[in-house]
């Protein structure tokens, strides 16, 4: 089965059967009860916002879903290419009901998405996508008679909108960016990132002649695996490695998580994006942050040394922000290069990351690579165990727990088990059909041997007979 319904979306392989993939069928089911789950909760407010990032498949998609809430009598306004931050600060600007942003994310080519936000340009609880997902399951829908039909409207304005929303953020100073003379290397994996994020350098004072590049045609053809892991970036990477460039900018598709790479071609490394950010951020205004158990214990160090305290939330962009909301937080976020910063909005935006760590650096006045070690040095193995349906993860995590019973652990977001300065957390994913075992350790190999031997942990029950495990 290649449709998942989480609390980040509707995602699935375009083609295929109904009800097992993304079809066209299921575009319209989920717009249909996502459209009708906002007229129940909106009497009064009949406006939403959708964009798409540059896969093939998008254009398709956002048609059906433009259609399908016009159907419902929703007035679409359409960003037409746009990321997903752009879509979030569009819904609170057009005052909308809600918004749907057409991407599968980092996902390969085939895959597409849509991801729900409410009113508030944040995506939906889990409370209200179960809702959304009953009325698809029960198409408890009606649609309005012809002359109720919802209305349609572009806007191609809300890029630059979310460009000037950057610069107007007290911490980013245009002057010391554009006196640093930065020579950058983009890679937008032939997305929506190829437009923006160029745009945006410029705007922060980055001399066109001295932006480079790298997949930026939004075509849709990614030209290679759209995460931005360091396996994945050899190609900006090697752009890097004879000097001629400051830094490389990394986007996945819809321009929501950050990578980075230093001027001599080695990874920043994602984890580190948002320790960097926050270290700034912390640097001016003082308070708490939060990241998801998932991400490095380096953003502890940070806060803990500034003064501040640190909370750990459920993996998910939406438990993050309730966690942020929760405890104040000045800056938070995740370890896959999402940054959020609540001056701004509470989404990831790699836009608001760029301009803020470019000013970081900038006032650093040193290079990438001696920025990034000036930070506590913290090595992430990140693995994963493809499951097939009759795989009870419940039990298997409910069995690690048990032989690990003796050391701190979380069951907060699937199971997280503590080793002294070392942790591995092994969860059920919301975007694909996998367990992700990810550990942490002051080495690789460390890091490495302990996901190892929980993946051999966790093997050793898959094989028992079904009535055991």
């Amino acid at each position: 089965m290649t449709l998942i319904k989480s609390i980040s979306g509707i995602r699935g392989i375009i083609g295929g059967k109904s009800g097992d993939a993304l079809t066209p069928i299921d575009v319209v089911k989920f717009a249909a009860a996502y459209g009708t789950w906002l007229r129940r909760t909106n009497t009064q407010n009949l406006k939403v916002v959708i964009g798409r990032d540059a896969r093939i498949s998008g254009e398709m998609v956002s048609r059906l879903v433009a259609g399908t809430l016009q159907g419902v009598g929703l007035h679409v306004i359409d960003l037409g290419l746009s990321t997903t931050p752009t879509v979030e600060i569009a819904v609170t600007a057009e005052q909308a009901a809600g918004g749907i942003i057409l991407t599968a994310s980092h996902n390969p080519i085939q895959w597409n998405a849509l991801k729900l936000l409410n009113h508030l340009g944040e995506f939906i609880s889990d409370e209200e996508g179960t809702e959304i997902l009953r009325i698809a399951d029960e198409e408890d829908f009606i649609f309005p008679e012809v002359k109720k039909l919802g209305s349609y409207r572009t806007d191609d304005t809300y890029l630059q909108k979310h460009i000037d929303h950057v610069l107007s953020l007290s911490l980013v100073d245009v002057e010391v960016i554009k006196a640093a003379n930065f020579k950058i290397v983009v890679d937008a994996i032939n997305s929506t990132g190829g437009i923006v994020v160029p745009m945006l350098l410029e705007a922060l004072g980055v001399d066109p002649k001295n932006i480079k590049k790298l997949h930026c045609e939004p075509t849709g053809n990614f030209a290679h695996n759209p995460e931005p892991l360091p396996e994945h970036l050899r190609d900006i990477s090697k752009e890097l490695k004879d000097g001629s460039f400051n830094l490389g900018i990394v986007v996945d598709p819809d321009v929501d998580r950050l990578a980075l790479i230093c001027e001599d071609g080695t990874p920043f490394g994602e984890e580190y994006t948002l320790v960097a950010v926050a270290d700034f951020v912390l640097k001016n205004t003082p308070g708490n942050t939060v990241s998801n158990l998932s991400s490095t214990a380096a953003l502890k160090d940070v806060t803990l040394k500034a003064g501040g305290e640190y909370f750990a939330s459920a993996v998910g962009e939406v438990n993050v922000v309730a966690t942020m909301k929760a405890n104040n937080a000045v800056i938070g976020g995740e370890g896959n290069g999402g940054v959020i910063y609540p001056e701004s909005h509470y989404g990831r935006d790699a836009l608001v990351g760029i301009a803020l760590f470019l000013t970081h650096l900038a006032k650093f006045g040193r290079t990438a690579s001696v920025l990034r070690k000036s930070y506590p040095s913290y090595y992430i193995s990140k693995n994963k165990i493809e499951l097939t349906p009759d795989i009870n993860v419940d039990n298997i995590l409910k069995r690690i727990q048990t032989k690990y019973s003796k050391q701190p652990l979380s069951t907060l977001d699937g199971v997280r088990i503590e080793f002294n300065r070392e942790w591995v957390h092994l969860r059920k994913s919301n975007t694909e059909p996998i367990i992700r075992i990810y550990s942490e350790s002051e080495t690789l190999t460390t890091a490495v041997n302990l996901a190892n031997k929980i993946i051999s942990d966790i093997k050793e029950i898959i094989s028992e007979p079904r009535d055991k495990q």
